[in-house]
């Protein structure tokens, strides 16, 4: 037993004990399990995969050289006008167009500086503007202000793979401000919504502008029966503007520059520039004041007396230059939302209708070139008279009236009138053909000359085809048509001794350069002898200067004047038959040296008097006193002679 404080003893294992059987053999081990013998690598041969690369390679490369080959030799001018035409931008250039001057060069039609409205419609697309419906919100913004419909800008802005449209032409500058004020707000907006994280686009950038002209007349509605209108495009719509478009308008230029993004690069090369070349001034023959007093005249009795419309024309005799050429009702140019399409031609060129006793003139002148009466001859009228199937009267009825030729045509005596022109020949079919002959000689049946879009050429058939009605119809004015123009320019053949002066609207032109050039001198042919054109003048006073004459109304103190009513049943254009009347009156003045032819009509009165002298009368007498003292035409000074209007029975 141990001592109490020795350590403890530790315990060794004893011998393993070994299982019975096994006493004095060997321990063994088992052996580890037999590993196969390591063998040496084989690599593939690299060659077949070596020339599978080069071979792609290759293809890839050779594809690349032949679209290298393609792209720079053989399609390179397609790719570059490509190239080109992403690149650059090429826009017109409008050319100025030309102003409409009145005689004394004060305008009444001009241009004056505009914007045209464009767009980029590549800026509204969803990837450019960060929105689906971006043509749609730009569209509803600018339509009220630009006048057009939002469904027609949309449009415009949806163009695919385009980089220009144009929303609006010409619109004043005050329509670009409203544009340019409402991109400015939508512009902050968009930098309000980029400063929270926003997309940050307007709606907006994509508007743009570029100048421009407009045409604005600064009289208003004052001769725009002449001058016509300019359209939407910019080109002439009628009147002056469309008959001399070319001429106005120029030609246009065109700007390409370098752009990205839609904007100009202003330091990058190939800018090119072919410049407008402005068109041409046109000087008219109207003077502007006398066309204010025709036009003023004509509008007061066209609405005094109800009437559909009326015309007034003055023309200088001796030239053929048409001083004024009045229409009521009429219209702005400047507005033509607010027009009415029925008045928006030029009526006294375009209207046709039986002119009534105005055209005894070209009777009277037949009667006399031809020798088969005097001023003096006796010409017994009665009530009625008896022709073919029909009883032809006069205005009023009367007793037998005893007048001499003169006196027919002062009391414009319809029976009288084919009493003499019956006498032009042996049968009434001969008298027929020389009266026809002298309508056709004073520019019956033809244009008048002007060249003006829209003129009528009257109508007026051969001698063969006149019914039996109209083989005396005609010779008192009715059966056949004219216009105002044609109407105006008898008169002005008689004033000026019997020679026929084509009318002229305009008198030149004035290019870019500022030389003026004359307009072609107009036709003239002889009508009538001096001598019938004479007598025919002083017959013409007695209508007026005559107490029995039915153009009193038309006298101006101091001035000896020739004049002729007319009231004439009219055809309405409706209907297709006679309904109301057309009143006229026409004359110049001095009558003994004439200076100033005016015609005036009034187309179915319906208050107050129809009578050419009771409501044309007037008319005449105011403008022609205005054109007399405008033009600075004194009075002759010489004493009328007094031909006889009546005879008593028995001489």
């Amino acid at each position: 037993m141990p001592p109490k404080d020795s350590p403890p003893r530790r315990r060794v294992p004893g011998p393993a004990q070994r299982r019975p059987g096994t006493a004095g053999r060997p321990t063994r081990r088992p052996a580890p399990p037999r590993r196969p013998a390591p063998q040496a690598l084989k690599l593939g041969n690299p060659r077949p995969r070596l020339r599978l690369v080069s071979l792609g390679l290759t293809l890839v490369m050779l594809t690349f050289v032949v679209r290298l080959l393609q792209v720079q030799a053989v399609d390179a001018d397609t790719y570059t006008s490509k190239a080109k035409k992403h690149r650059f931008m090429s826009v017109e250039l409008a050319a100025e167009r030309g102003e409409i001057t009145d005689r004394a060069g004060i305008a009444l039609a001009a241009s004056v500086d505009a914007y045209d409205i464009t767009a980029d419609p590549k800026l509204f697309t969803p990837e450019e503007s960060k929105s689906p419906n971006a043509p749609e919100q730009a569209a509803a913004l600018l339509a009220p202000i630009l006048g057009k419909t939002p469904a027609e800008l949309v449009s415009k802005l949806k163009t695919p793979k385009s980089r220009y449209t144009v929303l609006a032409r010409r619109q004043t500058p005050q329509v670009w401000n409203q544009i340019k004020d409402l991109k400015s707000v939508y512009t902050q907006k968009a930098r309000d919504d980029q400063a929270k994280g926003g997309a940050g686009v307007s709606v907006l950038a994509g508007v743009l502008q570029e100048p421009s002209s407009r045409r604005v007349y600064p009289n208003g509605d004052l001769a725009a029966g002449i001058l016509g209108y300019v359209n939407g495009e910019g080109r002439g719509g009628g009147g002056i503007e469309s008959m001399l478009d070319k001429t106005l308008a120029g030609k246009d230029g065109e700007l390409t520059y370098p752009q990205s993004g839609g904007r100009r690069v202003p330091t990058a090369e190939g800018t090119r520039e072919t410049p407008a070349v402005p068109g041409s001034d046109i000087e008219l023959t109207i003077d502007r004041d006398i066309q204010w007093a025709a036009q003023r005249a004509i509008s007061d009795q066209v609405r005094k007396s109800k009437a559909d419309r009326g015309y007034v024309i003055v023309q200088d005799t001796q030239t053929g230059e048409v001083l004024a050429m009045a229409n009521a009702p009429g219209f702005d140019p400047n507005d033509l939302s607010q027009a009415n399409t029925t008045s928006m031609g030029n009526a006294a060129l375009q209207d046709v209708y039986e002119p009534g006793s105005t055209a005894k003139v070209m009777s009277m002148a037949a009667v006399l070139e031809e020798k088969v009466a005097t001023p003096g001859t006796h010409v017994v009228v009665p009530n009625r008279l008896h022709r073919g199937d029909r009883l032809f009267k006069d205005d009023i009825d009367h007793p037998t009236w005893y007048l001499t030729l003169n006196g027919v045509l002062a009391k414009s005596s319809n029976i009288g009138t084919i009493l003499a022109t019956g006498q032009l020949g042996k049968t009434q079919a001969e008298a027929n053909q020389v009266l026809h002959s002298y309508l056709r000689k004073f520019g019956v049946g033809s244009p008048s000359g002007l060249d003006y879009p829209g003129e009528t050429a009257g109508i007026l058939a051969s001698p063969s085809k006149w019914s039996t009605s109209q083989q005396f119809t005609i010779p008192f004015g009715q059966g056949f048509s004219i216009n105002a123009m044609q109407a105006a320019s008898v008169y002005s053949t008689i004033a000026n001794g019997g020679v026929r002066i084509e009318p002229t609207l305009v008198r030149g032109t004035k290019g870019p350069d500022g030389q003026f050039a004359p307009a072609p001198a107009p036709e003239k042919t002889r009508v009538v002898s001096e001598q019938t054109a004479r007598t025919l003048a002083t017959m013409m006073e007695s209508v007026v200067g005559n107490e029995e004459g039915t153009g009193t109304k038309a006298r101006i103190p101091g001035y000896r004047v020739a004049g002729k009513t007319g009231t004439a049943n009219r055809v309405d254009p409706e209907l297709g038959r006679y309904r109301g009347y057309t009143a006229s009156f026409a004359g110049f003045a001095p009558a003994d040296k004439p200076r100033i032819t005016v015609y005036c009509a009034i187309q179915n009165p319906t208050k107050g008097s129809y009578f050419g002298g009771q409501i044309c009368g007037p008319i005449y007498q105011k403008v022609m006193e205005f054109a007399l003292k405008t033009l600075k035409v004194p009075p002759t000074g010489n004493e009328p002679t007094r031909l006889p209007v009546t005879f008593k029975p028995g001489e």
